[in-house]
């Protein structure tokens, strides 16, 4: 009687090309995500970092056909004049107004109440963004 063997003998002849494959791939894996953890990291970072002025829209009131009243609560550094750009829309979503409105004040914070011109009646105001006097964009 003669015993067939199944396969090799455990650990005698070095990994098998699967077991070589799998390392590989999860080396592999493993870079590419911490690559992308590294990536989405540093993006949020400039995000975060990159912003020097900031606002935010407290509240509006639609004066008339041709006007809207905005709170706008800005945060920059203190040395920094910062624009902001504002637009409104009607309710169909037509833009109807839209202004660049400067901040020079030396505070870090601005709490102030500007006025938009528009061409209707505004139903929604939409802050576009702030950013630095000067700065291209």
């Amino acid at each position: 009687m003669s015993t067939v063997r199944e396969g090799l003998p455990e650990g005698r002849y070095g990994r098998s090309a699967d077991a070589r494959a799998d390392r590989r791939l999860k080396i592999v894996g493993s870079v590419l995500g911490v690559g992308l953890l590294a990536v989405v990291g540093w993006i949020g970072w400039d995000y975060v970092a990159g912003q020097s002025v900031s606002a935010e829209v407290i509240k509006f009131q639609v004066v008339s056909d041709a006007e809207v009243k905005v709170h706008l609560e800005v945060r920059k550094e203190a040395g920094v004049t910062g624009v902001c750009t504002l637009i409104s829309q009607d309710r169909d979503h037509a833009e109807v107004g839209r202004a660049d409105f400067t901040f020079a004040q030396r505070s870090s914070r601005v709490d102030e109440m500007v006025s938009l011109k528009t061409t209707g009646r505004a139903t929604m105001i939409e802050l576009v963004g702030c950013q630095p006097a000067g700065s291209a964009g």
